[in-house]
């Protein structure tokens, strides 16, 4: 079942879903699902002399740099270029309620995709969600931090998650704070 703009404020006001800040309620809240806006920091792959990226050898961190944009200042996400995001706003889900995040169609109808697989956000999750940014367009396109970027729809569960992502062995990005590079090395020294 995806919740409605008026379960979604319900939620909101019992403090069951945080969204914060959630700064113009009227103009972010939509029939079904919340648009989410865009931070200030990206991160851009160092990719220079590199045939590879190895994600058993390879700390994604060491591979990337931050790139700061000011208010009101335009980030160029230039044809074919990935970059990693954030939202503005942090997100936190209930043991009951999972997320799915997706591109605004505005956007996508400029060749902008927010995100490549993972749209899915667990219940338990709490962080600001990092954006995985790919422009398929022939030409540069300008995003603004602050502009809404992505909307974010609630799906309630059958009954409460046993085992929600913040009681989770292993949850590499609960908390997470600004755009977040791949955990998965992680994966590998666990395995061995």
């Amino acid at each position: 079942m995806i919740l409605s703009d008026r379960d979604i404020r319900n939620y909101l006001e019992k403090k069951d879903l945080i969204i914060e800040p959630l700064e113009n309620i009227e103009e972010q809240i939509q029939p079904s699902s919340v648009d989410l806006r865009l931070g200030n920091s990206f991160l851009h792959f160092k990719v220079e002399g590199r045939a590879f990226i190895d994600p058993s050898k390879d700390n994604p961190s060491d591979l990337m740099e931050i790139i700061e944009v000011k208010d009101k200042e335009p980030f160029f996400l230039r044809p074919g270029e990935f970059v990693l995001g954030t939202t503005i706003e942090t997100v936190g889900l209930p043991d009951f309620l999972v997320a799915r995040v997706d591109g605004r169609s505005s956007l996508g109808r400029l060749g902008i995709i927010v995100h490549a697989t993972a749209g899915y956000v667990d219940p338990g999750f709490c962080g600001q969600i990092t954006l995985e940014l790919s422009n398929i367009n022939r030409v540069p396109v300008a995003l603004y931090p602050g502009m809404r970027i992505c909307q974010i729809s609630f799906y309630r569960l059958t009954t409460p998650a046993e085992t929600p992502y913040y009681k989770k062995k292993g949850s590499k990005y609960q908390n997470q704070k600004g755009p977040t590079p791949s955990k998965l090395n992680i994966d590998f020294k666990r395995e061995k």
